[in-house]
């Protein structure tokens, strides 16, 4: 019978990274994927600033494009560029997990891809009929990921969903697509249509909320008309949830704990999710190495962490999506404005944590722009409030 001091289940983004700390760390980690490695997944693939802060290494080796520029469209109409400085890192998820995986491998992780997980509890698994015990266990299986629903943790999410495709680069102009992202609100319910550059292509893709699913090929396809782009010569279609966690929903039981898109730490807002699940996963590790030492004896700081460093830019979030879902010409106003862009590109930079800290205009027009939704995202800010030891909303 195996022993391990941690199990991580999903070699993702959030995954690699919590077993590359754990691992440099010295604790004994198997870092398990259902998948063989390479593989794809979908993704826009883009990484910010700050989330490339939060990388424990230079994620340099896989970068394709370096974004300094956003166009913003309402309906497909005149394009407003917004930029001047590096906002985010392009990259491909098969290049990108397989480099993760490589830094956990070479930091002493032990991974196993291919593998069949059949059983999940906070001291170990079921790992391809065998079972392997562990001091403790870490999901980050993604947003269909079975260790949530084992553990019974991240119950309900609220679900957005996307569909995308790539377009080959001889069928673009190289140059237009270089450094620039486009978003286009005003034509999906809670969401927007995207073209992020890559090496090679251009993903273009579009998102909403989870009843939109049904409508997304053919948003894609006026999209791909309003652009010019032909949607038969799109390859590798798919379609994907983006998770988001409810307030209240558990992160964290006893031995076990989600991180990443199998804790709904997907941003509400931009559907990103790559700074959560970086710093999720540096959480984790802290959480869980104090656990390991004997300093904790469960990993609820790490829920309390989440919740506190989160809640607030969440609730931030929730607001300003139903601003964009019910006036989107207007909060594109808002974040088109001096103000507004200044906030949007130093929260891309990390430079702030969360713009309702900011005392702009901007971000006062959204929040009362949400205000006949009666602030969805309030129950967020209160739970953090309360996690950090204040009182009121």
């Amino acid at each position: 019978m195996t022993q391990f001091d941690v199990i991580v289940i999903g070699a993702g983004p959030a995954g690699s990274t919590a077993a590359y700390r754990l691992a440099r760390e010295g604790a004994r980690v198997l870092l398990l994927d259902k998948a063989r490695f390479p593989r794809d997944k979908p993704c826009g693939g883009g990484i910010s600033v700050r989330a490339a802060q939060e990388l424990p290494f230079d994620p340099q080796p896989v970068v394709e494009r370096v974004v300094d520029r956003l166009e913003f469209s309402f309906c497909g109409r005149r394009s407003f560029v917004r930029g001047g400085k590096p906002l985010a890192s392009m990259t491909q998820r098969r290049r990108l997990d397989h480099f993760l995986v490589e830094q956990a491998v070479s930091a002493g992780a032990d991974f196993r891809d291919g593998a069949a997980v059949s059983v999940i509890s906070e001291r170990g698994a079921r790992v391809d009929g065998r079972w392997i015990d562990s001091e403790l266990l870490i999901g980050a299986d993604g947003a269909n990921g079975a260790t949530a629903r084992s553990l019974e943790l991240a119950d309900r999410p609220i679900y957005g969903v996307a569909f995308e495709g790539n377009l080959a680069g001889d069928l673009v102009d190289p140059e237009r697509w270089r450094s620039s992202v486009v978003i286009e609100l005003g034509t999906i319910p809670g969401g927007y249509c995207w073209i992020f550059p890559k090496g090679d292509h251009i993903n273009v893709g579009v998102g909403g909320w989870e009843d939109t699913g049904p409508a997304l090929r053919r948003h894609l396809q006026h999209f791909c008309d309003r652009r010019g782009f032909e949607y038969s010569k799109l390859q590798d279609l798919r379609g994907y949830r983006l998770p988001g966690r409810r307030p209240g929903a558990a992160l964290a039981r006893g031995r076990a704990l989600l991180i990443g898109d199998a804790a709904g730490l997907v941003d509400p807002l931009a559907g990103d999710g790559m700074y959560a699940a970086f710093l999720s996963s540096r959480f984790a590790s802290e959480a869980a190495l104090d656990l390991l030492a004997g300093r904790a004896s469960d990993l609820e700081p790490y829920a309390r962490s989440i919740v506190s460093e989160f809640g607030r830019m969440f609730a931030f979030a929730w607001n300003a999506k139903v601003a964009v879902d019910r006036f989107p010409r207007l909060s594109l106003g808002a974040v088109l404005s001096p103000p507004g862009w200044r906030t949007l590109e130093n929260m891309l930079r990390g430079e702030i944590r969360e713009p309702r800290g900011v005392a702009g205009i901007a971000v006062r027009s959204l929040e009362v722009l949400a205000r006949p939704a009666g602030w969805p995202g309030s129950e967020y800010r209160i739970e953090a409030r309360a996690t950090n030891g204040v009182g009121g909303p």
